[in-house]
Order: structure tokens, then C-alpha cells, then sequence
């Protein structure tokens, strides 16, 4: 049976946790230009549960709820999982849209041997977020000329 998704989630989301959740919604629509989708709080007016969209995608932003779930903030900046997102065009202009909302830019807007141009960018908490843009298509043959490294699986 085939249910329609009321939420309508695309296949695959990340949920990235927050000391400071409602901070965080509106740095993330300042920055990269999430758009807030849904907003959940409690009788006391917590948020409990948050979702944002940037184009088909939607990530969800949550409190620290449980032991097992943190901010980069709270376990000395490490992260185990960075956030990537695939833009249409403009990456310069979001790097630098990024960068005036207060992004630390660990790597500068480049491009790669790949084919994307490519930037990442820390948030107040420590996530590492990576923008990617589609810049060029690279056959396999030439990528791996330009890498030094042997590629199986290519998706071009």
C-alpha cells in the first residue's frame, strides 16, 4: 500500500543537532537560505522538532534530546558527519552571503577535478556544511588524469 508523504520528504535527509536550536533556524535562513517548513513545541512553547527546506531537500534541526545526539559546540568542535548541498548556480554569491551572516570559511569557493566548484563552511555551533555546484562534465578518463586516482563507479 502506497501512502502519499503529507510532508513530502524527498529520500533522504540529515538531522543536525543544536545547544541552541531556535538560533540556529534563523542563522540558517540568514546564511544558506533554509526556509523554515515545520515548527513543533511543547504545551510550555519549546521547540521539540524542527524541518527546513532548501529546494526538494529538508533537513531537520533538533536540541541535543538525548545523550547520543549533539552539537559540534559540546564535544570540542568534532564532527562525524558534514552536511553536503547541491546548488544550481550562484555557490560565490552564497559563499559570500554565508560569509557575511558570520561563517567561518574553512575552504574557499574552488573548483575541483571533478567537475563541481565547491565551498565549505562552519556554523556558529561547528557544523561543516559543504555547497557544491555543477560547473562542467568530466569523463572519468580525465578525472582520474587530473586526481592521480582510479576511479570506479563514475556517475557522468
Amino acid at each position: 500500500m502506497t501512502v502519499d508523504d503529507p510532508f513530502k520528504h524527498s529520500s533522504l535527509g540529515s538531522g543536525v543537532f543544536y545547544s541552541n536550536p531556535l538560533a540556529a533556524l534563523a542563522w540558517l535562513q540568514a546564511a544558506f537560505g533554509f526556509e523554515r517548513s515545520m515548527m513543533v513545541s511543547d504545551a510550555d512553547g519549546n521547540l521539540v522538532h524542527a524541518e527546513m527546506r532548501f529546494g526538494e531537500c529538508y533537513i531537520i534541526v533538533d536540541s541535543e534530546w538525548s545523550d547520543y545526539a549533539a552539537s559540534p559546540a559540546s564535544v570540542s568542535g568534532k564532527n562525524t558527519q558534514s552536511v553536503y548541498v547541491r546548488l544550481k548556480d550562484g555557490l560565490d554569491a552564497h559563499c559570500e552571503q554565508a560569509r557575511a551572516s558570520g561563517a567561518d570559511i574553512v575552504q574557499e569557493p574552488a573548483d575541483q577535478f571533478y567537475g563541481e566548484r565547491q565551498y565549505r563552511a562552519r556554523d556558529p555551533e561547528g557544523h561543516v556544511w559543504t555547497f557544491t555546484q555543477p560547473i562542467r562534465s568530466v569523463p572519468r578518463e580525465e578525472a582520474e588524469r587530473l586526481s592521480g586516482l582510479r576511479i570506479d563507479g563514475w556517475h557522468r
